[in-house]
């Protein structure tokens, strides 16, 4: 039963990949405007449980409903267009398009959505500016830092006002610094737009911006302030 509220439940997942089970019947749910950092050791299952909730993979069994939609029971071209309308996504390493400029790639996903250039650049450039890099948005990545490279990530992804945001291990290739400030823009810029952030991490200073920590080991998840969720 989706708990009352939320967002985005799942309930019962399994997946294994050949005789190793990732996920062993695990539940989660996430409410807007909520940031929940899923943690646990490497192998634990963490990214599988964020694919699964993202729809980039099916679970074994089990389901996981978004709102009043059941993403499990959904065909492939359903859940892409969610995942390009609905959900956003920041990755360890980025992965921005080397050939465009930071402006951009922070507008490819308005232009993927069918908003014509002009305004999706002009929408661009107002999340640079919140993201504090759109002194850098004529250049490309090879020549960004790493923290700002990052930031420009967490515009692209929020740049669509997504309800759900995925961030997976958004600091582990920057230093401290750079990594609680763009853990500081991106908390903030998503509690603002009201979205929920899934915040996959290993660390515990990144997972003291969220707002809940749950834990997956052994394929179970663990919600480290109510028990099992």
């Amino acid at each position: 039963m989706t708990p009352e509220g939320s967002l985005l439940a799942a309930e019962g997942l399994c997946k294994a990949y050949g005789p190793t089970p990732a996920l062993d019947g695990a539940d989660f749910s996430i409410h807007p405007g909520e940031v929940v950092a899923v943690m646990g050791p490497s192998g634990s299952g963490k990214s599988t449980l964020l694919h699964c909730l993202a729809g980039i993979i099916t679970p074994d069994s089990g389901t996981v409903r978004y709102g009043p939609h059941e993403l499990t029971a959904m065909n492939d071209a359903r859940r892409s267009a969610l995942r390009r309308t609905d959900f956003g996504f920041v990755f360890q390493f980025g992965q921005l398009v080397p050939e465009l400029t930071a402006l951009e790639n922070v507008a490819l996903p308005l232009r993927l959505n069918g908003t014509p250039r002009k305004d999706a650049e002009a929408q661009a450039h107002q999340w640079l500016q919140r993201l504090e890099v759109d002194d850098v948005q004529t250049q490309r990545p090879g020549e960004l830092s790493g923290g700002q490279g990052q930031r420009i990530a967490v515009a692209r992804a929020l740049a669509t006002r997504p309800r759900v945001l995925f961030a997976d291990e958004p600091t582990g290739a920057l230093d401290s610094l750079n990594g609680e400030r763009v853990l500081t823009l991106l908390t903030d810029a998503a509690r603002d737009t009201h979205a929920a952030v899934v915040l996959v991490t290993h660390e515990a200073r990144v997972a003291a911006y969220s707002d809940r920590e749950i834990v997956v080991r052994d394929g179970k998840v663990k919600d480290m302030t109510a028990g099992l969720i």
